[in-house]
């Protein structure tokens, strides 16, 4: 008697051909099926390779819908990381949380905050010249170095635009004084009576800078401006020669940023998860029972579509009609009813349904501790 082992090619893909319980499971999968259909009284019209092929369909099926919820409870943590083998494994191991997500996620918005983010900082100037108004930023912004920057090229933000830059030293001391403001617009190179050093715990150096920042933006320049396409043009007009200091940004391509980052190539959906099939040797019963029944209900439908190429079969003084239509239709809803219990079973357990779950029970349990009697307002636990 040909067994599953010794079958050439029994199944379409051989995923699993090589799995020795998958083996073994295969040829008791074939009594199975064809008793349940009516073999030993009627005659099943399916072959081996047939149920092979359809045992080997159920377990992938089985694999699929496992795969698609751990891919909802997982994907979060696997962004960006490595696309890796189909075959790494990954889709039976608990990885450790992550909030990668959230942070890039929240990238944009320091970005424009000022405090972080994936774009390059440029600073520059621009010479003023008297009675000129409109000046180009991509052409005329100048380095330290005075050379044009040749990299300000896609769209830009201007972050600050000052037209002297103060002594830093009386900036960082009492910025309320007013002899240091007498200091800072006179340049002397000193501190004020005025000025008292304290010893102050670090989050008083925080606050201090956040009020040199308010500072900076209150005490505005007689001037301003406006943004005209790629003209910075300022108000009022310049009566002498000055120079006007920018620091801008560019936004960075989505695709290419400013530093290196390999996530932009690792998983971005469900489709470069690193899943692979479950291996069969790791389903436990629960998966195997269900695998059986979808193997039935495959086979059944597959009888159908056999019996339906011929209708009926003629006998003496009559035709006997087959049950192929019958066959169909129970096939296919036991498809889907299996599909449908075995959604319902995982959506229970994502790991989102999880902490909500464990959530409820903590309330329960503090609902019920509350009633626990406490001798003199005292109580001891054990364990």
């Amino acid at each position: 008697m040909a067994t599953f082992a010794n079958t050439t090619s029994p199944t379409p893909f051989g995923i699993y051909d090589n799995e020795s319980s998958f083996q073994s499971d295969a040829d008791s999968m074939v009594t199975f099926v064809k008793r349940k259909l009516g073999d030993d009284i009627l005659s099943v019209e399916l072959t081996k390779k047939q149920i092979f092929g359809n045992f080997e369909e159920a377990t992938l099926e089985y694999s699929a819908i496992l795969n698609q919820y751990q891919a909802k409870s997982q994907l979060v943590n696997f962004l960006g990381f490595a696309t890796g083998s189909i075959m790494s494994g990954s889709e039976e191991k608990y990885i450790r949380e992550n909030l990668e997500f959230l942070s890039r996620f929240a990238e944009p918005y320091a970005m424009e905050a000022g405090i972080g983010g994936s774009y390059n900082s440029i600073s520059g100037s621009i010479d003023l010249e008297v009675g000129r108004q409109d000046y180009n930023i991509y052409t005329e912004l100048t380095g330290a170095s005075g050379g044009l920057f040749d990299n300000t090229k896609g769209k830009l933000k201007i972050d600050e635009v000052f037209h002297y830059n103060p002594q830093a030293a009386y900036r960082f001391f009492d910025t309320t004084s007013a002899i240091n403001y007498l200091n800072n617009e006179f340049s002397f190179e000193s501190f004020t009576p005025e000025t008292v050093f304290y010893i102050l715990p670090v989050y008083e150096d925080l606050l201090r800078g956040g009020q040199l920042d308010l500072s900076n933006r209150v005490r505005r320049s007689n001037f301003s401006y406006k943004i005209m396409g790629t003209n910075f043009r300022i108000f009022p007009i310049p009566t002498k020669e000055a120079k006007l200091y920018l620091r801008i940004r560019q936004y960075p391509d989505p695709t290419q940023p400013s530093y290196r980052d390999d996530t932009i190539h690792g998983v971005s959906n469900m489709n470069n998860l690193p899943f692979g099939n479950v291996q069969y040797n790791r389903i436990n019963s629960i998966g195997r029972q269900w695998i059986r029944s979808y193997t039935l209900a495959l086979s059944m439908e597959q009888l159908g579509y056999i019996r339906g190429k011929f209708g009926s079969i003629p006998v003496p003084n009559s035709d006997v009609t087959l049950n192929s239509s019958d066959l169909i239709s129970n096939g296919r809803s036991d498809r889907d009813a299996l599909k449908e219990k075995l959604r319902e079973l995982l959506d229970s357990m994502t790991y989102d349904k999880l902490m909500e779950i464990q959530s409820t029970r903590a309330e329960q349990i503090q609902k019920q501790l509350k009633y626990v009697p406490v001798p003199n307002g005292r109580a001891i636990f054990y364990g």
